[in-house]
């Protein structure tokens, strides 16, 4: 997030008085005492944040009533928990730590679907809620809630401030939990008359956070890189597994610098989509539960595995007894408690991303040229042959001239040039943007991992956007998960925020109905979906809204969204019984991969 300017009175406080600040109130000239909702704002500002993404109400009005004195853009979402997946997407797109706020009681638990998102997926983030006043804490007052009790098992950190001199200390701590380490949300409750009452508590210097508790991951060299080394150039069919840590670290072209030099194939979770492009000769693709046949065989068949960032979660792995059995297993990762919790580790090392892939760059010769390993090459590209050449891939008409998911999503791609950020939902659509968008360039692909919320897109989408206005956003949604959060429509137009939304309207709950056609002998309950019209929704609002049901009206509709100078809107009809394949079963691992009307075997 791009720092703005601390902005403060001509004279600052000497430290230990009361700064009296004079606002301008129309004709009038008042004496404003520095009360705990300016000390909050001035910690924000210090802290960088540009934008806070929230929705009023009576314990947060002190904040509100002193919000324009600052340097700080409110941009004031239709529900809470749009104003948290959009700082979620905010932090996504930039790297920095995006700021949600709520009000106490419903407001603040409207937030808890969004922290767990970003929990889940170590996004930074600092989420700010107000409660009722001290007196009436635990009295059940009208919207009081233990936000800090229901947030502690889905945040980094949480905490309620009791004291209006601990207000900057507090915020300052709570951007130093939230980004070291591994990142994640916290959250800071504030009682109202904390945020009413005098301060003359000064900003804290680094030296003043108390923060003994927290993991702080050596950096430097990796000792262990020296073993990795050796492990690499011993293999024949090694193969790079990069998760959402490398691009956390900023270390994806150290990434690409490595797997060049030592002629090491790259794959990538879900998560970690983008952090090779994928026409880069050494990417394998997306791997896991829906991913590409030919990176799975390679998981299943490599004998060095070298994952990256990541959490080795079911998802990629299916039954973890079954998972990379050829392999010697290294996991690197800067939390601790990951090493080994998922899959057996021949080699764990605790460290951040960046700093294993620079300790390797130093062993790794530069004037050597990469190890040939010509046999796993070509089996690479044999199985990637046969794997891209599926009949549910790039089809363009399902069948009959219906509409196809992955002619739609490619069609995207071309347009954008591959480099647009794709925000994409949960379910079939989620899975379709991840294959065949085409992805050339980090944070461009954001998204729920871990928790699988539905309704994530649209948001987290316009938070990206505003956090870079000069990259194209798209949001890509079943028309479930749209359904959701549509709400935030009115967010986008108010704010004329750039963003562009694919609709990929199947008229189901997809992933629902796949799963009830494949496993449960098509019993088809609850996944048929009424919705509006999207267009006519789109134009109420004031939205420039297209409609395509045919593959000749795709490309013109993409086109016409992106002439629009604001937020745009397209409903593409999808055959409603088009399924997202390669698929893995529940129970079952990445050699049991189900393709469409057959059972196809991985080995």
């Amino acid at each position: 997030m791009t720092a703005a300017p601390r902005l403060r009175p001509a004279s600052d406080p000497v430290e230990g008085e009361s700064e009296l600040r004079t606002v301008a109130t129309g004709p009038r000239i008042v004496a404003a005492p520095r009360i705990g909702a300016r000390a909050l704002l001035e910690g924000l500002v210090a802290q960088g944040v540009t934008t806070i993404f929230g929705y009023p109400g009576g314990a947060t009005l002190p904040i509100y009533d002193v919000l324009r004195e600052f340097p700080i853009h409110h941009v004031l979402t239709r529900h809470e928990q749009g104003a948290a997946h959009a700082a979620d997407g905010w932090s996504r797109a930039t790297g920095g730590v995006g700021v949600a706020m709520a009000t106490s009681g419903p407001g603040a638990i409207n937030l808890v679907t969004g922290l767990a998102t970003a929990m889940m997926d170590s996004v930074p983030m600092v989420a700010i809620t107000g409660n009722v006043a001290r007196p009436f804490l635990g009295r059940d007052a009208f919207q009081e809630t233990d936000i800090v009790g229901i947030a502690m098992p889905i945040t980094k950190y949480a905490a309620i401030v009791m004291d209006p001199d601990e207000v900057p200390l507090a915020i300052a701590e709570a951007f130093a939990i939230a980004t070291t380490g591994r990142p994640g949300p916290v959250l800071l409750d504030f009682p109202k008359d904390v945020l009413q009452a005098e301060t003359s508590a000064p900003l804290p210097r680094p030296s003043d956070l108390r923060l003994p508790g927290l993991l702080r991951p050596v950096r430097g060299d990796v000792p262990e890189a020296d073993e990795l080394v050796e492990l690499i150039a011993s293999s024949e069919r090694p193969l790079i597994l990069a998760g959402h840590g490398v691009q956390i670290a900023g270390a994806s072209d150290l990434l690409r610098a490595v797997a060049e030099r030592a002629g090491i194939p790259v794959a990538h979770t879900l998560l970690g989509i983008g952090t090779l492009d994928e026409t880069h000769p050494n990417s394998v693709g997306y791997a896991g539960m829906h991913g590409w046949m030919h990176a799975n065989k390679a998981l299943q068949h490599c004998d060095l595995l070298i994952g990256i960032g990541g959490r080795f979660d079911d998802r990629i792995t299916g039954k973890t007894s079954t998972f990379a059995p050829h392999a010697r297993i290294v996991h690197v990762d800067v939390d601790r408690s990951e090493i080994g919790k998922n899959v057996r580790t021949d080699l764990g090392i605790v460290a951040d991303a960046g700093d294993l892939l620079t300790a390797l760059l130093r062993r790794i010769p530069a004037d050597d040229p990469p190890p040939a390993r010509a046999a796993w090459w070509a089996q690479i590209a044999e199985w990637r042959q046969v794997s891209e050449a599926r009949p549910w891939h790039g089809s363009g008409a399902w069948r009959d001239g219906r509409l196809s998911a992955d002619f739609v999503v490619e069609q995207i791609g071309e347009a954008t040039g591959h480099v647009a950020t794709l925000v994409s939902d949960v379910g079939q659509n989620q899975m379709w943007a991840a294959r065949y968008y085409g992805f050339r360039r980090p944070y461009a692909h954001l998204s729920s991992g871990g928790l699988g919320t539905m309704g994530y897109a649209v948001p987290a989408a316009m938070g990206a956007a505003l956090a870079v206005p000069d990259r194209e956003t798209w949001a890509i949604t079943g028309d479930g998960g749209f359904q959701m959060t549509m709400q935030e429509l009115g967010t986008i137009v108010q704010e004329q925020i750039p963003v562009r939304i694919a609709v990929l309207n199947n008229h189901k709950l997809g992933m629902i109905r796949q799963w009830q056609e494949i496993i449960y002998d098509e019993n088809y309950h609850s996944s048929e979906l009424f919705g509006p019209d999207l267009v006519r929704l789109g134009e109420a609002y004031g939205l420039a809204a297209f409609r395509a049901t045919k593959p000749e009206e795709v490309a013109p509709a993409i086109a016409a969204a992106r002439a629009q100078p604001g937020p745009a809107l397209i409903d593409f009809h999808l055959d409603e019984a088009q399924n997202v394949y390669p698929m893995m079963l529940p129970g079952k691992g990445l050699s049991d991969m189900v393709e469409q009307a057959r059972d196809e075997d991985v080995s």
